[in-house]
């Protein structure tokens, strides 16, 4: 459910429509019961000057299981009407989704006090000190603490959303919705994207080349030394430079890579877990089980009960 607050601003507001409340089904992709509700039905201002007419009043929020907010003036008081939905939300366990400034009404609301957080950079600092009691971290895309996720600026909504997607049904689910709206369905560090079927998204022409070749051979064990050949770079300059167009080293890259890549055979195949970590690039078993623990907190066989979207029998 997605709330409609005075003052909100529309591209925020519609990327949680666009992520939730459209029927993908015919794709392959989720279908979710969407709803919009606000404390007063009726005319509701937007931060641009035009109403939006919402006829849904909190009550449709009481067994939601999410509650989003976007963004919206940072100085506005919060509801209190609005403040319990959102600590109603928080307590039953359901998820709590802001986008950019929405942070505020959750720190305003209560439910950010003790967590790690997140806003646009131009409010983190002041997030930060009118909110002590909550970790603000003004570099990454989004801040997942418990059932309540908090993301940056404009286009970091899109990723959160992804990433509840991928978190409730698996990451064939977000990559349908993420093709749909045309967009990476992932996305790692503060800036550069990841896309994990199977596009390298780089704003130099040679990295995409390089990562494009990079994806087609993530079974084999690629050294910085063999990449900058390719690139036709020091190895000190490939590295420096992939970092800097891409956000992260070329080690981590590959990583991240291969998790994606081990997830979709996982969810797609049956294929033996030594199978999977081998054409995915980790090698063994054991390799791939300590990346999913680190990365995704669970195990490939975990993973694959809940997501496989296969017959396993």
């Amino acid at each position: 459910m997605l709330l409609a607050i005075p003052g909100v601003a529309p591209f925020e507001f519609g990327v949680v429509c666009e992520a939730f409340g459209i029927d993908r089904s015919e794709h392959g992709g989720p279908v979710f019961e969407f709803s919009i509700a606000t404390a007063e039905p009726g005319p509701v201002r937007t931060s641009l000057g035009y109403d939006m007419v919402i006829s849904n009043d909190l009550s449709a929020a009481a067994d939601a299981d999410l509650v989003a907010v976007p963004a919206h003036d940072v100085n506005a008081d919060v509801d209190p009407r609005i403040a319990q939905v959102i600590r109603d939300a928080v307590a039953r366990g359901a998820w709590v989704l802001s986008i950019c400034s929405g942070a505020f009404t959750l720190a305003k609301s209560g439910v950010l006090s003790g967590r790690s957080a997140t806003t646009h950079w131009m409010h983190a600092d002041r997030l930060a000190r009118e909110f002590p009691d909550v970790a603000v971290d003004p570099d990454v895309l989004f801040v997942e603490d418990g059932t309540v996720i908090t993301s940056a600026g404009t286009a970091a909504g899109i990723d959160a959303c992804l990433h509840l997607i991928r978190c409730e049904l698996g990451a064939s689910a977000a990559n349908v919705v993420a093709r749909r709206m045309v967009v990476p369905p992932q996305r790692s560090g503060g800036q550069s994207q990841y896309i994990a079927v199977p596009i390298p998204a780089s704003r130099d022409d040679s990295f995409a080349e390089v990562t494009d070749w990079m994806l087609e051979h993530l079974c084999e064990d690629l050294t910085v030394d063999e990449l900058s050949r390719k690139a036709l770079m020091s190895p000190r300059t490939f590295a420096r430079r992939f970092k800097a167009d891409l956000g992260t080293t070329p080690g981590a890259w590959l990583n991240r890579q291969r998790l994606l890549r081990a997830q979709q055979l996982l969810e797609e195949t049956v294929l033996p877990l030594d199978t999977v970590a081998s054409e995915s690039g980790f090698g063994t078993a054991a390799v791939m089980r300590h990346h999913f623990a680190k990365s995704l907190n669970t195990t490939p066989a975990a993973y694959r009960r809940t997501f496989c979207i296969r017959d396993t029998a």
